[in-house]
């Protein structure tokens, strides 16, 4: 036998309240039409005021632990860019809020590429027996760093939480995570950013402006790097496997934009009926994108016992990654 990390558990969590593309199209100039051909995205959810993203994901958590037949872990990973708070990591307190005081627990801060990461660590501290489990939750509350009056972000994101379960098991059974693929370059640290609010600024003797502390973004730039890096990824995470792209059963790309979705797919070889998309119910959750996308993708059926399956994403950093799995027989996905 040897060792590996099993996905045992899956749930997601969407808060409540829903925001269509007429509803922002009364507040900005867009249409329903424009956000639909630019983005693909037809609607999402929005946090509402006295909810946070470890709200978000102590919710999504408690579905995946459910899902998973248990309520321990070793260890629990919350993967965000918009934690409760600066100071401390969000994920010691979403541990307390589901009985897991003493639990070892961390966040993870790599932008859309955050579930991969923690992921990845997740599967390292168990085929290391560091832990023998591990909860690995995305969660992101993105509208409350976006700037209400730009269109350009505003129609992009949503917020939302989805989470796994991974236990220690044989690396040659049904759910096995068999390979990762990781990847940064810092140089284009400002295509994708929240200026202001960091030791950068504080320590640069000038005070930031009001629109440093919102999220910022090359759409351009990005849309070109996104689709390079995750297609670059994913074939390096296959060639560890000795598997080409159309040996994958099915590909769960981070929800960016269905346009990269798209090209993506394109540049693999693959058929569209093989690519995992609910962007048009979520829009761009960002950490949590690729466990809301397993969620969908498990709940009509595409996703089957033995199934080859590549989660891709690529975020702020920059950062991207690819992990490949087989997907599990009888698991029972909770979704919101």
């Amino acid at each position: 036998m040897t060792r590996g990390a099993i996905l045992s558990g899956l749930g997601t969590w969407l808060p409540p309240q829903v925001v269509t593309n007429d509803m922002l199209s009364s507040e900005l100039d867009t249409s329903d039409e424009w956000i639909r051909t630019r983005t693909g995205i037809a609607r999402r959810h929005i946090a509402s005021p006295g909810m946070s993203t470890g709200h978000l994901a102590t919710e999504a958590a408690r579905r995946a632990l459910k899902s998973a037949g248990t309520d321990r872990v070793d260890v629990v990973i919350v993967a965000t860019s918009t934690p409760d708070r600066p100071c401390p990591a969000t994920a010691p307190v979403v541990a307390s809020s589901l009985g897991l005081t003493g639990t070892g627990a961390f966040d993870v801060a790599a932008v859309c590429t955050g579930f991969v990461y923690a992921l990845a660590t997740a599967a390292g501290l168990i085929t290391g027996q560091v832990a023998d489990s591990a909860l690995v939750i995305g969660a992101d509350t993105f509208s409350t760093i976006l700037d209400p009056r730009d269109r350009t972000t505003r129609v992009i994101f949503g917020d939302g939480a989805g989470a796994v379960v991974l236990r220690a098991g044989d690396r040659a059974e049904e759910g096995a995570l068999r390979g990762f693929d990781l990847g940064s370059d810092g140089t284009g640290v400002d295509l994708i950013t929240v200026p202001g609010g960091g030791s950068e600024q504080r320590l640069s003797g000038a005070e930031a402006a009001p629109d440093d502390h919102y999220f910022h973004m090359d759409g351009p730039q990005v849309f070109t790097r996104a689709v390079r890096y995750m297609t670059g990824s994913v074939r390096k995470v296959l060639d560890t496997a000795a598997l080409a792209p159309e040996d994958v059963a099915h590909l769960v790309p981070h929800q960016a934009n269905v346009r990269i979705l798209d090209t993506c797919a394109r540049e693999l070889g693959l058929p569209a009926e093989r690519v995992v998309k609910n962007i048009d119910r979520v829009g761009n959750t960002v950490a949590a994108s690729i466990p809301l996308a397993l969620a969908a993708g498990a709940a009509d059926g595409r996703l089957r016992a033995g199934d080859p399956v590549v989660l891709t994403g690529f975020g702020g950093g920059l950062t991207w990654g690819s992990a490949l799995l087989t997907w599990p027989g009888g698991l029972t996905v909770i979704a919101d």
